[in-house]
């Protein structure tokens, strides 16, 4: 998926896989990581809180299906969308994808770096080149969309307790890409062509 400066996601455009790496932030090591002085099972990447960073305190905690992988974030999304793309329909094997946007610096892995893969749908390619769709390599849950500046988080990773819990900052605010649908929507919600505020409103 091309992610927009706005740092969302989108199924459209071409990506240069060349340079659109990991490799901007360090020299790519095994699997996509890079090979710094980090120690490389507690940082995912300057863009993300540290495990130590005092300042950060978790507010929600999500894992993978086996628990293998997980991590926190320190803040509510900035917004959660439906997307009806071709490409979040086939890569989820559902009709479409839920997502909570987060700021990287919102972020911090806490468990499972070491069982991350990658995958750049654009590129075909399994490595950390963003945006990229990141999973679990033990259980194969998908974990998130990485894009250059935002965290596109899973909701139903998260533990809220009850589907009834769910906090109302995680509710989707609207579809995008809603004219490639699998299944029409009857509800409330803005229905956009492409990304929300940037596309024709349907």
């Amino acid at each position: 998926m091309i992610k927009f400066s706005n740092g969302f996601m989108s199924p459209i455009g071409q990506t240069n896989c060349a340079s659109n790496s990991f490799l901007s932030h360090a020299v790519k090591g095994i699997n996509g990581f890079a090979e710094s002085g980090l120690a490389m099972k507690k940082e995912f990447g300057p863009d993300y809180a540290g495990i130590d960073d005092p300042d950060f305190v978790p507010k929600y905690r999500a894992r993978c299906h086996c628990g293998a992988v997980q991590y926190e974030v320190c803040a509510d999304p900035v917004d959660a969308k439906l997307c009806h793309c071709l490409n979040c329909q086939k890569l989820h094997g559902a009709p479409m994808q839920w997502a909570a946007i987060f700021h990287k610096r919102d972020v911090r892995m806490t468990a499972g770096i070491e069982h991350l893969k990658f995958f750049n749908s654009e590129c075909q390619r399994h490595e950390r080149i963003l945006p990229c769709k990141v999973s679990c390599g033990s259980c194969g849950t998908l974990i998130a969309d990485e894009g250059r500046r935002m965290w596109l988080a899973f909701p139903s990773l998260f533990d809220f307790g009850a589907a009834a819990n769910v906090p109302p900052a995680f509710r989707p605010t609207c579809h995008i890409f809603y004219g490639l649908r699998a299944i029409d929507m009857n509800d409330d919600l803005p229905k956009w062509s492409g990304h929300k505020n940037h596309s024709v409103r349907l």
